[in-house]
């Protein structure tokens, strides 16, 4: 085992028992800079519905892409400098090029594999029939599609297939179609197949894959390491021979991929359609892959197939995937390079086209928009039914905004924030709308809550999600808000799904029934209303407690520790935030520090000293101004050595 692993092995062992003993992670060695700088991560790094995921590397930068199901414009593309950090650069296939797409839950597109050769970089994806896209750049413009021919001895080319390239930069496609079908076939120039077939069908004759499907195959030492996945449900295996041929004799079943799991607490516990694994430069190697997600009976499956990153361990010339873990992790020694934590975006709809990170759930949808109607306003336009503009939900807690203007005259009238899953079966509703009078209604099935609209056809509408908890809220202004009834559980809306959903997770978005309604803006994480500690995104040296009915975040070493609340929105330059205020119970004083977006090239805003409160149920707000500060923040508070069980942080909030 390299120096890399070991310190892998040592922090994760470590963070495991920290829990317990409180001065463990002090014997880290250097255990300083993991309190005062981001050396780690915790899974999943790219929250939310992101399944089949493929990874390519090109020089410094990381490529992936997956399938996208009916969500279109079809096939986001994401990059990385560090494959902790993810942004959308791209889409491929928009409605227009899309004929050959089944526009309907469980169909679409499936697949979209990135890769590069032959100078080019391509995706490979099935819609009733492979094809491929390419580009001089993962940026596009992106070629229309090209469908790629088979035949009789080729056989049909089925889905969730894969490319590879050799040493010698010859590329392959990895067929896969039905359970009983593994086929390795090379690409010529013109992206299509060529040479013979190389039949591997002996791979999964016996099932004993369950469908072998989704794989992919990396090569190191001179050996070929093919990777077949189960099947949704989990299982990742890994084969190894010394050359690319049929015969079943020259290749070794290694067994499993991944570490037995020792973690009780990891909520993806069955990681599998692992991307082909990369090397970096410092030699150690790194793959992605899906899961659902699970804390014992806490399901959280209907927000779809994650994606987390994983160490890859080699025995040899056997490799290991690390075993899923709940704790941090040492992340990859690259630059982050200013890409923030993968999070819903804030969009105020100034823009001349819709960003890149909105998506629709079928292609009718897609034309039912516009921003030029109403200058600075996103218009919905429905037909006879609901139209929509949504994004990848990918936080337990968030609280959503917007403000609609829209004239309800009738019951069919509804315009405001919507939180679907994939096949648009359960849903819930907070808006605008009709019913005996003007109301703001908030609904999810039965449980309907409504109180008189007297604010007017323009009403701000906020939606908080604490867990499985939903408040909503109404007002006139943005500032002085009415609760909308009763809090609802999402616990229908979030566990597993029927038929997986139609293999796609949840979104939250924007909707409009019946009539034509203009939306001002759209922020998920609202740095002005209450952020709760809990719903972090990445930490180290701190753990959530319960406390009563809300759960608190401390830190649980004598040397400190941080945690990071991704994409919080902090306004426009007309309401920028002035001061920052934590929800606070201590038992000893200390000084919080709060940082943006990361702890050594981010910008430290605020350091708030807090004193002893007394009781655990003594809360004290303590504020402090700051220079005023607009835009989407990764926001990091930081707890100073000394400070383990002391300070509990409820909430965190800009004014």
């Amino acid at each position: 085992m390299n120096r890399y692993y070991y310190r892998i092995a040592v922090l994760i062992s470590i963070i495991s028992l920290s829990a317990i003993n409180a001065g463990a992670q002090n014997s880290i060695v250097d255990s300083a800079a993991y309190y005062n700088q981001v050396r780690t991560y915790v899974n999943p790094v790219l929250p939310g519905d992101h399944p089949d995921p493929t990874l390519l590397k090109v020089g410094d930068d990381f490529y992936h892409c997956g399938s996208s199901f009916h969500f279109t414009p079809y096939l986001p593309v994401y990059h990385s400098k560090d494959l902790v950090h993810w942004q959308a650069i791209s889409r491929i296939v928009y409605p227009v090029a899309a004929g050959m797409v089944s526009d309907k839950p469980s169909a679409g597109i499936w697949q979209g594999a990135i890769t590069y050769f032959y100078g080019s970089y391509w995706i490979y994806f099935s819609a009733n029939g492979q094809w491929f896209c390419k580009a001089s750049s993962p940026e596009g413009p992106w070629s229309a599609p090209v469908q790629v021919k088979t035949n009789p001895v080729t056989g049909p080319l089925g889905y969730d297939n894969s490319i590879f390239v050799d040493d010698d930069g010859k590329p392959y496609m990895l067929i896969k179609n039905g359970q009983k079908t593994n086929r390795i076939q090379a690409i010529g120039k013109d992206g299509q197949l060529t040479d013979t077939v190389i039949n591997l069908d002996w791979i999964n004759a016996g099932l004993q894959y369950s469908w072998a499907e989704g794989p992919v195959m990396c090569k190191r030492n001179g050996y070929y390491f093919y990777f077949p996945a189960g099947d949704v449900s989990g299982g990742q295996y890994v084969l190894r021979a010394s050359a690319l041929t049929a015969d079943s004799t020259k290749w070794e079943r290694l067994g499993n991929f991944f570490k037995p799991i020792t973690d009780a607490r990891t909520g993806f516990r069955s990681p599998n359609h692992i991307a082909a694994p990369v090397q970096l430069a410092d030699g150690s190697w790194w793959t992605i892959g899906q899961s659902y997600e699970r804390h014992g009976s806490d399901d959280w499956s209907g927000m779809g197939r994650q994606t987390s990153l994983y160490p890859v361990i080699w025995e040899g010339n056997r490799p290991w995937g690390m075993a899923p873990v709940s704790t941090p992790v040492e992340k990859p020694d690259l630059p982050q390079s200013g890409i923030l934590w993968r999070s819903v975006h804030a969009d105020y709809f100034n823009n001349d086209s819709l960003q890149i990170w909105w998506h629709f759930l079928n292609r009718k949808a897609a034309n039912q928009y516009s921003l030029s109607a109403k200058k600075g306003w996103l218009r919905l336009t429905p037909d006879s039914n609901r139209t929509h503009v949504l994004q990848k939900e990918t936080d337990h807690y968030y609280t959503a905004v917007t403000r609609v203007d829209v004239n309800a005259g009738d019951s069919s009238n509804k315009a405001g924030l919507y939180l679907t899953n994939g096949n648009q079966t359960v849903y819930i509703r907070l808006y605008s709308g009709y019913d005996k009078g003007k109301k703001i209604i908030f609904q999810l099935d039965t449980a309907y809550r409504s109180i008189v609209n007297d604010f007017g056809n323009t009403v701000w509408l906020k939606l908080e999600r604490k867990e499985h908890n939903l408040t909503a809220w109404c007002s006139r202004d943005g500032n002085t808000w009415v609760q909308v009834g009763a809090p609802i559980s999402s616990v229908k809306l979030d566990k597993v799904q029927p038929g997986y959903n139609s293999w796609v997770g949840t979104s939250v978005g924007l909707f409009a029934e019946g009539r034509a309604a203009d939306f001002d803006l759209f922020v998920c994480k609202d740095g002005f209303s209450s952020l709760c500690a809990a719903g972090y995104s990445n930490y180290y040296g701190v753990q959530t407690i319960q406390q009563g009915s809300e759960k608190v975040v401390t830190a649980n070493t004598a040397t400190g520790g941080w945690f990071m609340v991704s994409g919080v929105e902090l306004g426009k330059n007309d309401k920028p935030a002035n001061q920052i205020q934590l929800m606070v119970t201590a038992a000893t004083a200390c000084k919080l520090e709060i940082w943006l977006d990361d702890l050594t090239t981010g910008q430290l805003i605020a350091t708030i000293p807090v004193t002893a409160t007394g009781a655990s149920s003594n809360w004290k707000a303590f504020s402090k101004k700051i220079r005023k500060v607009t835009g989407r923040h990764d926001v990091f508070v930081k707890y100073p050595a000394g400070a383990a069980r002391s300070a509990y942080i409820k909430t965190i909030r800009f004014k």
